[in-house]
């Protein structure tokens, strides 16, 4: 039932914002992180990239509903794999002409061998087997600690597709996050970083809100590094249904 009632809200969600969600790796606000999905955990995202400017160049706004899984059953090293529905709702675009997006995302967890230890994660997304315009086929890897007070920093890096980021398809991933815990539990901001003069470098912000141990979302905005690729900032909303 409560399964049932997910989907519910997820569907009239989607049906209020007008269309449906871009890739959902387990993440920050923008970059992926070092968290995996743990096996036979079930993750739903939907997830709103508005356009804040209806200008020529603004670029166009993207809808993105995905699914992730955890797939193996060790504490220590966990592995996800997730596909993802993407498009611009353009009929006609290459974009909405082949939506089908995939990723999967390997990692080990903080301390997981020793005292100490950082996170540390390896993965691929922007996988589209349709059109090399469209795969970006970003590789990327990250490691992560969490600090006293501070809060989790991570750093790593990343390699796409030139075919689809262009010359500078090569940069730094960088963030931060926390859970708010002198305010609630249930309040997780980050900050994150993608380097790169191409649709996917940018500075993104946001604060997330667990609704329960199953729902939560996130409130952001992406401010990207090149106008004329990634377009005008966006403001993003991101529910999150957890099973």
């Amino acid at each position: 039932m409560k399964s049932v009632k997910m989907v519910a809200l997820a569907a009239a969600i989607v049906a209020l914002a007008s269309s449906s969600a871009m890739a959902t790796f387990s993440g920050q606000v923008w970059i992926p992180s070092t968290d995996v999905k743990g096996f036979k955990e079930v993750n739903i995202s939907i997830d709103n990239y508005a356009r804040t400017s209806n200008a020529p160049d603004a670029g166009v706004n993207t809808y993105d509903v995905g699914v992730t899984a955890g797939i193996l059953p060790l504490e220590k090293f966990k592995i996800e794999v997730g596909a993802d529905y993407i498009t611009d709702n353009n009929a006609g675009s290459l974009a909405s002409s082949h939506p089908a997006y995939f990723n999967f995302k390997a990692g080990i967890p903080e301390d997981a061998f020793f005292a100490g230890m950082p996170a540390v994660a390896a993965g691929m997304f922007g996988m589209n087997t349709a059109s090399n315009a469209l795969s970006s086929n970003v590789a990327y890897g990250l490691i992560a600690k969490t600090f006293p007070v501070i809060g989790r920093l991570s750093v790593g890096g990343y390699n796409g597709a030139e075919s689809s980021l262009g010359a500078q398809n090569t940069g730094l991933l960088a963030s931060w996050d926390r859970t708010m815990s002198e305010i609630s539990d249930k309040l997780w901001l980050a900050v994150d970083y993608q380097s790169g003069n191409n649709f996917l470098g940018a500075v993104s912000v946001g604060g997330s809100w667990a609704f329960s141990k199953q729902v939560s979302l996130l409130v952001g905005a992406n401010f990207y590094n090149k106008i004329s690729s990634g377009g005008k900032p966006t403001v993003t909303t991101q529910l999150d249904i957890n099973f």
